[in-house]
């Protein structure tokens, strides 16, 4: 789409209601717009419920397969910003992403469960994002862990990862202390609600949700991840006609301890990193533009690494094994 041309003025969403109550259930597929393995599932799903091929026994399903039109449109991850940062509806809206947080963050809020569909840059396998588990008081107040991990058990893959917003918060606070940061490309980068994102905000209406990376961008398996997710939802939660695929009985769990940020254009990583890959205690995963080299402090796994991040956003992630027992 080229800058002459005007941005999308809508976001489109599909909605099937069941004659019989049942669950509200929401499925979003590009929110970043290079991820379309999520586009190809609901868009799937939507022409088999059209034709009669399957059918929605109760509840409420919403598919969005293309939350993000002008990054879609685009062909990258974002339209003017990150739409998956900051997700909050807004009186002033700045942005793009900001018109489309406004009617999306109340289309969530009118349902109960949400599954969003993400795929990403380097290799590896599909993998779930959880929420935090119960708790009050905290950074985020949550009392449906246990839901929402039945759910990521029947998806499909058997890893799970913890602690997103803890450690995007404290992310955050680093980031802030950056010396550079009034020249960083995303200034909204450096707001305390920076790791709020669909399924944070989600929780915060009183539902309950998880986020499914469902391989790496053009992985024709990706798309297939995805629709089997959304099938292995429905089942699990008595929408569809069909048996619930037995959750997972032994799932590995990790959890996010750091978040790491590309500083310079020309900081680099020593080799081609693919998520989860292992980290031992002092290897080298990359060099600053000042020949600086950024090392594992403990052993663990790196998480999303992003050769191509822009200065100032997330260069990769680290994980370590976790202690949390999913169902």
């Amino acid at each position: 789409m080229s800058s002459s041309q005007p941005h999308p003025t809508a976001m489109r969403s599909l909605t099937f209601h069941g004659l019989t109550p049942g669950p509200r259930l929401i499925v979003l597929g590009a929110v970043h717009g290079n991820e379309t393995c999520g586009t190809q599932a609901a868009e799937r799903l939507h022409d088999e419920l059209e034709s009669g091929e399957r059918r929605l026994q109760c509840g409420t399903l919403t598919l969005v397969p293309r939350t993000n039109p002008l990054a879609y449109e685009l062909g990258q991850r974002m339209g003017e910003r990150n739409l998956n940062r900051n997700l909050r509806v807004t009186e002033d809206p700045q942005d793009f992403e900001d018109r489309i947080a406004n009617v999306l963050c109340p289309l969530l809020a009118a349902h109960d469960v949400l599954l969003d569909l993400h795929s990403f840059h380097t290799g590896g396998q599909p993998f779930i994002m959880l929420g935090p588990r119960n708790n009050e008081g905290g950074l985020e107040d949550f009392a449906r862990a246990r839901e929402e991990e039945a759910l990521a058990a029947c998806l499909g893959p058997r890893r799970m990862v913890e602690g997103w917003l803890d450690t995007y918060a404290r992310g955050v606070a680093r980031r802030m202390k950056n010396p550079n940061a009034s020249h960083r490309a995303q200034m909204l980068s450096t707001d305390p609600s920076y790791g709020i994102g669909t399924t944070e905000y989600m929780r915060s209406q009183g539902g309950y949700g998880v986020t499914l990376e469902c391989g790496q961008h053009d992985d024709p398996q990706a798309p297939v991840v995805a629709y089997n997710a959304i099938l292995n939802t429905l089942a699990h939660l008595g929408m569809i006609e069909a048996p619930a695929t037995p959750g997972q009985d032994d799932p590995e769990v990790l959890r996010l301890v750091e978040v790491i940020d590309r500083d310079h254009p020309d900081d680099r990583f020593v080799r081609e990193w693919k998520s989860f890959d292992p980290l031992h205690e002092g290897d080298v995963i990359g060099v600053r533009a000042d020949g600086t080299e950024v090392k594992a402090p403990a052993d663990g796994f790196i998480v999303f690494p992003n050769p191509s991040s822009l200065p100032g956003n997330e260069w990769f992630y680290r994980a370590e094994f976790s202690d949390r027992r999913v169902i």
